[in-house]
């Protein structure tokens, strides 16, 4: 089953070009043959002069490749909020009650991105209010210490709630849930993208929880779009979700979302900067608070239909320029729960072409432009969600002019 973790774990140990390709997508600016590099106007070309190459990302919003791209309007309010002054608590209480009403929950703040958000959720479930508890964390002495998770939903981000000082209960099925629950279970932890693995699925999870009083965080990070996803899991139950705020909602990529109960979050607030606590190294300065906001306000309010329909033509695309070299075949694919858009799957008869995916991988990072794609299963994977309007067109030509040279 493909996971953005699983290929994340993999691809940060591979060597990647770097770097933005420009600040808008969705917009009528066509994109250069010249490359990436060349739309970005007058002005120092930072990223030449470092001598790091961009490209043009037609795999998706992983962190290794910087996400996605920021809005406009989120840069102009990062831009707004860097020549001002503001309290910081004050601002993080103003952001995280707009966000919290565009999102249909009770209570919501920015964090330092999906993963820490999942530490600040789970600090506050361990300490509330109490200063000493706050103050000790990761020593859990006389505090609750367990937290039960399938063993199908282990993941290599729940490092993020053991950094807590947690120990991990695993457990299978509903009757070693109940089993497992005990006066040292502090929390329940659930991973959304592995809902269909599990034996315990999202709904009979919360209701076992709630059955024991025991509160839950789920994390969500990439799995918006669908917008409903915002609120669907909190009102399904769950006392606490996780999104990024640099993927999909095109955020600051250094930004993240808790939102849940009010009660929690603002436990999690006490454990998150400016305070001494366990999240005091994960800042979000008020650039990102704000930028956040308007991510947030923006990806609620826009026309997502049209948007698919934008995406659905960009993957065709792709997938007719595939589909024309002999013994090629392409199809059109969106994966059920994160990353929820159209990509297009290529493969190929090896008796017709005997090149492996890695070599086309790398054939299209070194070609001009750099086109960073990725590869899966004996399949070439590509993402369209993050291209700019006409890259799609490059990427097509490119992706056939590789295939045929194999």
């Amino acid at each position: 089953m493909w996971s953005r973790r699983r290929f994340l774990e993999r691809v940060s140990t591979v060597p990647l070009v770097g770097g933005l390709v420009s600040s808008r997508v969705l917009t009528a600016e066509p994109a250069s043959a010249a490359g990436p590099g060349a739309a970005a106007g007058a002005g120092r070309d930072y990223f030449h002069e470092l001598g790091v190459r961009p490209f043009i990302n037609a795999a998706g919003t992983y962190t290794a490749m910087t996400a996605s791209l920021m809005l406009p309007e989120v840069m102009e309010a990062i831009n707004y909020a860097s020549k001002r002054f503001v309290m910081l608590d004050e601002l993080h209480d103003r952001v995280g009650e707009r966000i919290a009403s565009l999102l249909q929950c009770e209570a919501a703040m920015v964090s330092s991105g999906a993963s820490s958000a999942m530490t600040l959720g789970t600090a506050g479930v361990l300490t509330g209010s109490d200063k000493q508890k706050i103050g000790s964390l990761p020593n859990l002495t006389g505090m609750k210490n367990e937290v039960i998770i399938q063993k199908s939903h282990r993941f290599g981000y729940d490092h993020a709630v053991r950094a807590c000082g947690v120990q991990l209960v695993e457990v299978e099925t509903p009757e070693e849930m109940d089993r497992a629950v005990n006066d040292k279970t502090a929390m329940m932890l659930f991973y959304n993208n592995n809902n269909n693995v599990g034996q315990i699925k999202d709904e009979e999870f919360v209701r076992l929880a709630k059955k024991h009083q025991v509160p839950t965080l789920t994390d969500c990070a990439a799995d918006v779009p669908p917008v409903e996803n915002f609120w669907k899991f909190t009102k399904m139950g769950f006392d606490l979700v996780v999104f990024s705020g640099g993927k999909g909602i095109r955020g600051p990529q250094s930004a993240g979302l808790l939102i849940g109960r009010k009660d929690l979050i603002a436990a999690a607030r006490l454990n998150a900067p400016p305070n001494a606590a366990i999240g005091r190294g994960m800042k979000v300065n008020k650039e990102e608070m704000l930028g956040m906001l308007m991510a947030v306000e923006h990806f609620v309010h826009k026309d997502h239909a049209h948007e698919a329909r934008e995406f659905q033509s960009r993957a065709d695309a792709i997938r007719q320029g595939a589909a024309g070299v002999p013994g090629v075949t392409a199809e059109i694919f969106v994966p059920d729960v994160a990353n929820h858009v159209p990509h297009v799957r290529v493969t190929w008869d090896k008796a017709k072409l005997s090149t492996k995916p890695e070599t086309i991988v790398q054939a299209m990072r070194d070609g001009e432009p750099s086109i960073v794609i990725r590869s899966e299963n004996d399949a070439l994977i590509i993402g369209v969600w993050m291209l700019r309007a006409g890259e799609d067109r490059i990427v097509a030509r490119r992706l056939r002019e590789a295939l045929t040279h194999a």
